[in-house]
């Protein structure tokens, strides 16, 4: 997987890149977790999105957010790392320029992050949110969510509240037009610690039915 940098908009970022196979490899963006309590791109949940996607012949980017690792800039509670996930998107389409599909997937603050993302590229065909923080920030702009996709949740998750992403998830779910997968992981922490393997079935598990392979 080629280290790869890129212009973001406040300096260089720093990623990971692996190229699709056959013609018109469709596309994936990876978001990671919060950089304040010392997340990056090689972050287990994020990494098992990464190669969930690889397995299937995507390109897929994975990127360090503002000020983490050789990432330049600084955190900015959001904002900025919206910008810098539609940058990555831009520089993955460069790349890509005959993309059959585009996906993002995000956990916890990539999560959110990826979501707004998705309310502002028509693009996105399917999306992955891993623990998406309902508690801790506010997704009302999923009104409506354009893409159906897949939410996993631990049940013992002490960060994200269960009871939180299910209320969105219910909100979501009485939209028409897309579908929404929530697949809880009994037992998982925050992290998915001794749950790595059901989060990555329930991910391979989703893709091979969105998918058909």
């Amino acid at each position: 997987m080629p280290e790869v940098i890129f212009n973001g908009p406040d300096g260089r970022l720093e990623g990971r890149y692996h190229p699709g196979t056959g013609d018109n490899p469709p596309i994936a963006l990876i978001l990671h977790s919060d950089p304040q309590f010392g997340s990056n791109m090689n972050n287990k949940v994020c990494y098992y999105l990464y190669h969930s996607f690889k397995r299937r012949g995507f390109s897929v980017l994975r990127f360090n957010f503002r000020g983490v690792g050789r990432s330049q800039g600084t955190f900015d509670d959001g904002i900025g790392e919206l910008s810098d996930a539609a940058a990555a998107l831009d520089w993955l389409q460069s790349h890509n320029r005959d993309a059959s599909s585009c996906w993002v997937a995000g956990f916890s603050f990539g999560a959110w992050i990826g979501m707004q993302l998705l309310m502002r590229r028509p693009e996105i065909q399917g999306f992955l949110s891993v623990s998406p923080p309902a508690n801790l920030y506010d997704f009302s702009f999923l009104a409506p969510c354009p893409a159906s996709g897949q939410i996993i949740q631990g049940t013992t998750d002490t960060v994200v509240s269960e009871p939180a992403v299910q209320k969105l998830v219910d909100k979501l779910k009485t939209q028409k037009g897309i579908s929404i997968e929530y697949d809880k992981i009994e037992g998982a922490d925050h992290l998915y610690v001794d749950h790595h393997g059901a989060l990555v079935q329930r991910i391979d598990q989703y893709l091979t039915v969105r998918l058909g392979y």
